[in-house]
């Protein structure tokens, strides 16, 4: 039972006080077609120890199977001092650090996370994360339209290659707000926007966005793009994978000028997979619109003794003082999983995170490799790629999937319900986690599929 301290006889004396018979009279207003009386489909209450031993069996389900599914979210190893020092109650209990003198810990861990992050980006501002890859989309969206003051068309370019779950926040985000997403297609022998078939004469665009990878795997022609979308007096977006950024050019390099708004999700970085979340987004941009940017920022400063210490800064939030002048309404980011993030990335440093982005490239074509040496599979793009290859089948993926999984093998990311052109076709990736005897148990048991009978 909830605890609820208000006796019958408070509610009733409160009701008394404000002149109301009940508290349904409360709610009068709310049409009674539109009420939910009954709760038929909630189950019926359980014990804690029923409930605890539903939660163990339900985690089991996701330690069994042999990942190879990516899709935004990667199987990495993460070193064991990353959640022990994360879930200390310094950490694990600290929530928003207004109160600088109390938070000076907190808010140098989230300074240090914000240092690392432009760091990997080439960026000169982060800010301390948002709730997930998709929403930091969704704000840099909104933050380009407020930055680009020469634009007056609130239209961004969002290609097709870019991960569906992203398009669909993005979209359900901005709609509201008269913004204009246009799809750019992506070439169906590369997987990726082709530069020299871009418009050359676009009209007013306000931003373009470029996904590196994109969520084929694929690795775009970003210089290429960034230039032209500059060009045009776009701004550009780039929605990056922090690990792919150790071997891979920055944003921040990206043609003669670079990207001016950077953000992508965070997962990669110390965040293990756990039912599909939480992860969160992170941020960075060009100093010239640092106060266009959404959510926290910290900064270091000195006291009046000229020590070091870190606070707050620039907070054009709706809980301060600007409030009619917010640039967003994001009220709590992902502070304890950017602890763990920043944990990581100190602990794993610049050598060792680059050392798993080669790992998890070298693995992701070995695997690509022996899978297309099985009969009724092939690579559908050219392109060069990151985590990612895209496969086609000559078998429905829905029921490959489900053959893999019954061996313990979660194969991939059925791409045809969201690609209707990529009909059988199937998403792999192989992190540094994969072993090489898993991605050649992966070929046997997906060629023993592929040649059973129909």
């Amino acid at each position: 039972m909830p605890f609820i301290p208000h006796t019958e006889e408070d509610v009733k004396h409160m009701l008394d006080a404000i002149g109301v018979a009940s508290i349904e009279q409360l709610f009068d207003e709310i049409p009674a077609a539109l009420r939910n009386s009954d709760l038929n489909a909630v189950p019926p209450g359980v014990s804690e120890m029923e409930v605890a031993a539903l939660l163990q069996a339900r985690a089991q389900q996701d330690r069994q199977a042999c990942c190879f599914v990516g899709a935004g979210a990667y199987d990495h190893h993460i070193p064991a001092a990353v959640w022990e020092l994360a879930t200390r109650g310094e950490f694990y209990s600290a929530y928003t650090p207004y109160q600088a003198e109390a938070s000076q810990g907190t808010l140098q861990l989230l300074y240090e996370y914000q240092s690392m992050i432009t760091g990997l980006t080439a960026m000169d501002a982060a800010n301390a994360s948002l709730y997930d890859g998709a929403s930091a989309l969704a704000e840099a969206l909104l933050m380009a339209i407020r930055a680009n003051r020469k634009s007056d068309s609130k239209t961004i370019l969002l290609p097709r290659g870019l991960s569906p779950r992203y398009r669909q926040v993005a979209q359900t985000i901005v709609h509201h707000q008269q913004v204009k997403l246009q799809e750019l297609a992506y070439g169906r022998a590369s997987g990726t926007v082709a530069p020299g078939e871009l418009p050359a004469d676009p009209g007013d665009i306000t931003a373009v966005v470029i996904a590196q990878p994109n969520f084929f795997g694929c690795l775009e022609e970003v210089d290429a793009i960034t230039d032209w979308a500059h060009r045009h007096g776009a701004l550009v977006i780039a929605v990056v994978n922090p690990l792919a950024l150790n071997l891979l050019k920055p944003p921040g390099q990206w043609g003669e000028r670079g990207a001016d708004i950077v953000c992508g999700e965070g997962q990669p970085l110390g965040i293990p997979l756990a039912s599909g979340g939480p992860y969160f987004g992170f941020m960075c941009c060009r100093g010239e619109y640092v106060r266009q940017m959404p959510g926290r920022i910290i900064g270091r400063t000195v006291d009046s003794a000229g020590k070091p210490g870190f606070s707050l800064t620039l907070q054009a939030r709706e809980q301060h003082i600007r409030r009619s002048k917010a640039t967003s309404n994001i009220c709590t980011n992902q502070g304890l999983l950017v602890t763990a993030a920043t944990i990581h990335m100190a602990v794993m440093g610049a050598d060792g995170l680059a050392r798993t982005a080669r790992a998890c490239h070298h693995n992701s074509a070995q695997l690509a490799a022996r899978l297309q040496s099985v009969a009724g599979v092939e690579r559908v793009f050219n392109a060069p790629f990151f985590h990612e290859v895209v496969l086609r089948l000559n078998r429905p993926v829905a029921e490959v999937l489900a053959a893999l999984r019954a061996q313990g093998i979660a194969g991939g990311y059925a791409l045809e319900a969201e690609y209707p052109e990529l009909q059988n076709c199937l998403l792999v990736c192989a992190t540094e986690k994969r072993t090489a005897e898993e991605i050649e148990r992966y070929g046997e048991v997906l060629r023993a599929v592929l040649s059973t009978p129909k």
